[in-house]
């Protein structure tokens, strides 16, 4: 119980979480991972490596150590949650100061409004097709001026929108039941997927007789690092953001073992299977329609039958909820609770992400950037990396997992540093950073030119900025004690 914290950084949503408010098994953070990887990116992640060259087996493994890589920083991070009760934005106090602590937890927080939008409009874009589909194309309508987009459009994604902000104003329980019950319904719909799509193709089709095209005489023979280097970055810095916070998820588990062995089962095993489950399907689409169809949206909408449509409209509306509410609205909404306790809540700072959500008009940025979006991935993997060093080595290696919980919560404490900020966190993060950024500026072509070894080493983004970081604030900290 914390003795004198300062009013101006605690309220209900930072204080550490209560033994009675640890409810959280290894069956709920099980369930949390599975609502969360199964949405349509995770499914069409695996074809867009097999696109590059690889094999079905070549990216399917590539997808599942991609995630078992990043599960050992959810897990790292993960403890401090557990032990403590803290959220990330707390955590960060420790490592970046108390004011200090804004910048990882507002960088994170920024990335998840974009991609609360961007989701928002993927489940809003299900429910419209869907429709459609049922109706004979009943919402196909003119474009609207300014928004671009036509009423029907317009309308499913508000639709949408509102259903989430249901469970924001609910609050964080409400997560948990939703993750709960999504799970087995999402498993149980993408193994039904599975076996549908074997029936109808009587097999899974070409794609998965498709030899490696890295293999002898193949047409990229012997180039198979060029994509699989980029490609387990990219898996890696799917959910490095994730890697950051999930102390927001971890502070309610009941022990070690529940956050630990939960996120273990959840994250990478239902990854791979989704992934191999998005493999297989489209595979077998071009035996069924003659075409490969890699978004399932579109696929339930071609397989026919007013019962199928539905339940499909079901599970990807439940798939994207479940995704969205836990990765991309706990997230700026802690952060923004960071900022100001005394005003902001959970439901406050949640809501606040859901506008935000709309304003960017995700449906604009999706369709002005779809290259650009994943060069921008990659790139806040090469932020987001530094960050996760820096969090972990302090917590580790610096603390050894002993934390003054009191000052956490106080400006006159030892995480004050220099008015509110840890120059050495500071200094760690651009030394993370900087190596990755002329790569980073020619992928997004501002430049040209940049010198080879620069760029292949932006293809280790998250990897190299995390060791940087990491080893710069533990060489300073150990200088600072000196």
């Amino acid at each position: 119980m914390l003795q004198h914290p300062d009013p101006n950084l605690i309220n209900d949503d930072l204080a550490p979480t209560p033994p009675e408010g640890r409810t959280w098994s290894v069956l709920n953070m099980a369930a949390l991972w599975i609502g969360m990887v199964v949405c349509v990116p995770t499914y069409m992640l695996a074809g867009g490596l097999i696109d590059l060259g690889m094999s079905w087996w070549q990216a399917v493994g590539t997808v599942l150590l991609g995630n078992v890589i990043v599960l050992i920083p959810m897990i790292l991070n993960g403890h401090a949650g557990t032990k403590y009760g803290i959220p990330f934005p707390v955590l960060s106090r420790a490592s970046f100061g108390i004011r200090g602590a804004h910048i990882p937890s507002m960088l994170r927080g920024l990335v998840a409004c974009g991609w609360f939008g961007i989701q928002t409009w993927i489940g809003g874009s299900a429910i419209y097709q869907l429709i459609n589909a049922l109706s004979s194309e009943a919402l196909v309508g003119e474009k609207l001026a300014v928004l671009d987009i036509n009423a029907g459009e317009l309308g499913c994604f508000l639709a949408f929108w509102a259903l989430q902000l249901v469970v924001i104003i609910r609050g964080i329980e409400t997560i948990k039941i939703l993750e709960t019950w999504a799970a087995p319904f999402l498993i149980a719909t993408g193994l039904a997927l599975l076996v549908w799509a074997y029936v109808k193709a009587e097999g899974f089709g070409e794609m998965l007789s498709a030899p490696s095209a890295f293999d002898p005489g193949g047409a990229k023979e012997g180039q198979f690092l060029t994509a699989f280097l980029p490609g387990l970055t990219g898996m890696v810095g799917f959910w490095a953001t994730l890697s950051l916070n999930i102390p927001d998820f971890t502070r309610y588990a009941k022990s070690q073992r529940d956050q630990a062995l939960g996120q273990a089962l959840g994250l990478p095993l239902f990854m791979t299977l989704f992934a191999f489950i998005g493999v297989a399907v489209t595979s077998a689409t071009v035996v069924i329609f003659g075409e490969a169809i890699p978004d399932p949206t579109v696929l339930a909408g071609r397989m026919g039958g007013g019962f199928a449509v539905a339940l499909s409209l079901l599970a990807l509306t439940l798939a994207t909820l479940s995704t969205n509410i836990a990765a991309n609205v706990v997230s700026p909404a802690n952060a923004i609770i960071n900022l100001a306790p005394r005003w902001a809540t959970f439901r406050k700072g949640g809501l606040i992400t859901a506008a935000l959500g709309v304003a960017i008009f995700p449906w604009k940025l999706i369709e002005t950037t779809e290259g650009y979006i994943f060069s921008w991935l990659i790139g806040y993997s090469a932020l987001l990396g530094p960050i996760g060093g820096i969090v972990i080595v302090d917590y580790f290696f610096v603390r050894r997992t002993r934390i003054d919980l009191e000052a956490l919560y106080r400006t006159d404490g030892r995480f004050w540093y220099a008015r509110g900020f840890n120059p050495v966190a500071v200094v760690a993060l651009i030394a993370g950073v900087a190596p990755n950024v002329p790569g980073f500026l020619q992928a997004m072509s501002f430049v040209d030119n940049v010198p080879g070894f620069l760029a292949s080493l932006y293809t280790y983004a998250w990897f190299v900025g995390f060791a940087v970081a990491g080893l710069v604030y533990g060489v300073g900290m150990a200088l600072r004690k000196s």
